[in-house]
């Protein structure tokens, strides 16, 4: 069962002076007005909210829809974009594993990997035992998830009073927040390029590729960060 001490603690921490609740609601609340722009009734949307989680996955599906793009291809594209949880779940779960946990745990908790459980569970976990990390990350991805459905419903309701600029500043809410936190726990010098060079590197490809120069600023800038930070170690 899980230990309810620690799941708690873990579903309170979204209350915290650096909690990524506010941005991460405001962002779902976008997605909500959006999905009844597009046709979807509330169950469909809640449901919606609850299935995908992670705001990119859900912009996608909902673009998707909107150029009409088969169920196949809609599956494909929002598990393709959603591969980029995999290095949080790596760097992550070895520091949850326990041998007195049962294994149904770890596979649950899976669908809370987002990037704002993750910031809350990084910053945290060494105050918490380890036996206990897995149920104080449930009560983590929990609250983000609840949030996530919450925003998502108030969206829905509120999509009529939402202009177009309102849901763009709704929507890069989250984003700007993730690379705030992302600054403020650079510790090493790997951290702190990566951003920056992200930052550099992103405007710059997208004059050669405007398709690919997230992705293309974000692996060379990340492999140039990692290469400089290892000649540093050295």
């Amino acid at each position: 069962m899980i230990y309810k001490k620690f799941f708690f603690k873990g579903f309170r921490s979204i209350l915290s002076h650096d909690s990524p609740a506010i941005a991460l609601g405001c962002c779902f609340i976008a997605i909500g007005a959006l999905l009844k722009n597009l046709g979807f009734n509330i169950q469909e949307s809640i449901f919606s909210t609850m299935l995908t989680y992670a705001l990119p996955g859900s912009l996608v599906m909902a673009e998707s829809l909107l150029v009409g793009a088969s169920l196949l291809n809609i599956f494909l594209a929002v598990w393709f974009v959603n591969a980029r949880l995999y290095p949080m779940t790596v760097s992550l779960f070895p520091l949850m594993m326990h041998k007195s946990q049962p294994k149904w745990k770890y596979y649950f908790s899976c669908h809370f990997i987002a990037v704002s459980a993750w910031l809350i569970m990084k910053s945290n976990y060494k105050k918490i035992p380890k036996n206990f990390r897995i149920d104080y990350w449930i009560g983590i991805g929990s609250a983000t998830w609840s949030v996530a459905v919450l925003g998502t419903f108030i969206g829905f309701y509120i999509s009529e009073y939402l202009n177009k600029d309102m849901l763009i500043g709704l929507a890069i809410l989250n984003p700007i927040y993730f690379l705030c936190m992302m600054v403020g726990a650079a510790k090493t010098i790997q951290i702190t390029l990566s951003v920056l060079l992200g930052i550099i590197l992103g405007p710059v490809f997208y004059y050669f590729s405007p398709e690919w120069s997230i992705l293309l600023g974000g692996v060379v800038g990340g492999t140039i960060a990692y290469l400089i930070g290892e000649l540093n170690v050295s």
